[in-house]
């Protein structure tokens, strides 16, 4: 069965002046010549993208959209009017938002986290912007620890919340956010908790032994850029230290006590020394 909105595998079954035909179900899909791969022949499997034009009609393509259907993305607003917003999607015809899906008016040339899905009524992809209703977090099926990858959708005065996986919402806390996010940004990070009211407690480090590693390693990483030597110790602010590492001042302090412990540093009233 096609999958409008997401990638086929489907077969070449003409060639036309204007394109080619792939065999769907019963059906057949058109691709315009424009996208159509150099040296495709008949009987040939093409993994193509399949979407629907202005006129309704199921079309075929090679080019890669920035988004797909059942997926949140990061787009920006072509056009606005009282019927909806338009988003760039990286394709000729751009992505609806139906007014009805827009908590707030959208603004032509901002840039909104949405959800793509195609629309039962009409068998088009559309978005919507009321992403609550497409996030599952009664279901979750990450564990402490985890590595998952993240889009961040909203600012809050706690933190900045984040779709986790395409499938749930997690915040990440703004007194442990050592570098730049906005939103818009997709990112790795950690599965800090999974709590028992079902909310995510995300983290852009990882924790425990894990973390003192990582840190360990950018530590001396980059004492071996400054020739061996880091203008930083135990009396250096949060700000100071932040700045120059983007970690907290409690995971420096883990992290050169047991370097130091491993003798591969020397500890001065200056800084940090490699040995």
């Amino acid at each position: 069965m096609i999958k409008i909105g997401e990638y086929n595998e489907l077969e070449v079954i003409k060639q036309l002046d204007f394109g080619i035909y792939l065999r769907a179900d019963d059906a057949e899909i058109l691709m315009p010549t424009k996208w159509v791969p150099a040296g495709t022949q008949i009987g040939d499997m093409l993994n193509v993208f399949i979407f629907r034009d202005s006129d309704d009609r199921l079309i075929a393509t090679t080019v890669t959209p920035f988004a797909t259907a059942n997926t949140f993305a990061y787009l920006e607003v072509k056009q606005a009017n009282n019927f909806g917003a338009f988003l760039d999607w990286g394709m000729d015809k751009d992505l609806l938002v139906p007014f009805r899906e827009q908590p707030v008016k959208m603004e032509q040339g901002r840039s909104y986290v949405v959800y793509v899905y195609v629309d039962e009524t009409t068998n088009r992809l559309v978005a919507s912007v009321k992403l609550t209703r497409y996030i599952k977090n009664n279901d979750i099926r990450v564990m402490d620890g985890d590595q998952v990858d993240l889009l961040i959708y909203s600012e809050t005065p706690m933190g900045f919340n984040a779709i986790v996986n395409n499938m749930y919402s997690g915040l990440i806390y703004k007194n442990e956010i050592f570098e730049t996010i906005r939103i818009g940004d997709k990112v790795k990070g950690f599965v800090k908790q999974v709590r028992e009211d079902n909310k995510i407690d995300l983290s852009l480090q990882k924790s425990g032994f894990e973390l003192v590693d990582d840190v360990k390693w950018r530590i001396l990483k980059m004492m071996k850029e400054e020739n061996g030597f880091l203008s930083l110790n135990d009396n250096s602010s949060p700000e100071e230290i932040k700045a120059k590492l983007q970690i907290s001042k409690k995971a420096f302090k883990k992290a050169i006590g047991a370097l130091y412990r491993e003798r591969l540093v020397k500890l001065t009233d200056k800084g940090v020394v490699l040995i």
